[in-house]
């Protein structure tokens, strides 16, 4: 998994601060994630060729979280697309799409899917051979969802080493991948466990768009690999996180911690901090391994 950072800050755009959008790769899948104002300039900046973007998902209807999205949506118009794409977000995006591209008479040439949510609890919504996602129910002033974000354990791997000594077929090879032992002309059997290896374990990233502190969050992220939460607020503002439904850094890190996540990242910064060091200082007094969302930064997972 590689995740890259468009934007990460909140409310308003600013020159170099940007509002929530990210990339995000896995097995050769690449997934749009929330798309504020200027997501494709960022993207440009990115090199990421557009055609390579078929699944986008919105966390919730404010601005600084989908705002980008009708222009992305004309732009791949513009640029000739053919392949369709699928948009996953709350009731009523549909709707807010095509009113906007039927008064500008600019319907798409391309399959233009939307996959409304509305539910309360998590529920699959895409799934392949090598990725799984699933919504994490969030609270916030208005319909919300996280992602997780799954990779599937893939085929066992072969040890080649100690299979040199045996001349092996093509469909051998795949029988021992796909965990199963193998009968040789002689009668001989080559055990599964003793010639191949374990497949990698399957990798997991959570992302935790605008929500109030929720502790029944938990239950749905326990062990990922990495955990992007909002950390509008610190505590200092805390009243604020409240009547905002947003979360502090030192809540973050609560949630972090409760559900044993290997690495935290926080997001989602609102422009009243100049100094975002503040926001590790404060989440390191609850939980460890706390990095900061940048604009523009690849991250591996």
């Amino acid at each position: 998994m590689e995740l890259t950072i468009l934007g990460c800050h909140s409310a308003t755009p600013r020159e170099n601060k940007h509002t929530t959008s990210q990339l995000l790769e896995v097995s050769g899948n690449l997934f749009l994630i929330d798309c504020g104002e200027g997501t494709q300039i960022q993207l440009r900046k990115s090199k990421v060729k557009f055609s390579r973007i078929q699944h986008i998902f919105i966390s919730h209807l404010h601005g600084d979280h989908f705002y980008g999205l009708i222009g992305l949506i004309s732009t791949f118009r513009l640029l000739g697309r053919t392949a369709a794409l699928n948009v996953y977000g709350p009731k009523g995006i549909k709707e807010i799409i095509i009113l906007q591209l039927k008064l500008a008479k600019s319907w798409t040439d391309y399959p233009l899917h939307f996959h409304e949510l509305e539910k309360d609890f998590s529920e699959i919504i895409f799934e392949n051979d090598s990725v799984k996602v699933s919504t994490l129910p969030l609270v916030h002033r208005v319909y919300t969802n996280g992602f997780l974000f799954e990779t599937k354990s893939s085929k066992r791997k072969i040890d080649l080493e100690v299979l040199k000594e045996f001349d092996l077929l093509p469909f051998q090879f795949q029988q021992l991948q796909q965990g199963s032992d193998i009968i040789l002309d002689n009668g001989n059997v080559l055990k599964n466990e003793a010639y191949t290896l374990p497949p990698s374990k399957s990798k997991k990233y959570a992302f935790c768009s605008d929500t109030a502190y929720l502790e029944s969050l938990v239950e749905n992220i326990k062990e990922v690999d990495l955990l992007y939460h909002e950390a509008t607020f610190l505590e200092k503002n805390s009243e604020l996180a409240t009547k905002t439904k947003h979360s502090t850094a030192k809540q973050a890190a609560q949630i972090a911690k409760m559900a044993e996540v290997k690495q935290l990242m926080l997001g989602h910064f609102s422009n009243r901090y100049s100094n975002k060091e503040e926001f590790i200082t404060e989440a390191s007094t609850v939980f460890q391994n706390v990095i900061l969302a940048e604009d523009l930064k690849t991250f591996t997972i």
